[in-house]
């Protein structure tokens, strides 16, 4: 009975970090829009007025969001690709709120417990959780074996 209560808790683990990449994924996009359409921004210093342009980093928030966006599709959907792909791109946004930290050290704590937590859904018992969830079929043998074996479990016995 843990065991099943465990895989259960896996399987729901593996919702979150889909989910949760797709709501990041959405943020990002939103935010990369409107660094792409408001293009310039005014940095006021003691001695200086700086016009900076944020297209580019507009164009970087869109397609990271756009990637997050697929990543997290394809965990929803136990795609083997997906998990490998969230994987190093959520350590990869773990390295860089690292380099975060001092500037926005509330927020990069936050990020970094979260990266935690869905590298820890995306690389504990993949396999059980695939199984749990519907996303892992199996050969066209193994199938036919399940097949005759419940076939097996329904049959009366001969007398």
């Amino acid at each position: 009975m843990a065991a099943k209560a465990h895989g259960t808790t896996m399987a729901g683990f593996v919702v979150f970090a889909g989910t949760m990449l797709m709501v990041i994924a959405l943020i990002n996009i939103f935010e990369g829009l409107l660094a792409i359409f408001s293009d310039e921004e005014l940095v006021l210093t003691r001695n200086n007025l700086i016009v900076v342009d944020v297209t580019g980093w507009g164009w970087t928030l869109v397609i990271s969001g756009l990637i997050l966006f697929a990543v997290g599709a394809g965990l929803l959907l136990m795609q083997t690709w997906a998990r490998i792909v969230g994987i190093v791109v959520v350590g990869l946004h773990l390295v860089s709120q690292i380099a975060w930290l001092g500037a926005y050290p509330v927020w990069s704590l936050l990020m970094i417990a979260l990266d935690v937590a869905v590298l820890f859904a995306l690389t504990v018992k993949w396999s059980d959780v695939r199984g749990r969830i519907g996303g892992d079929r199996g050969t066209t043998a193994d199938r036919e074996r399940a097949r005759v074996a419940a076939a097996e479990q329904r049959m009366p016995p001969l007398v």
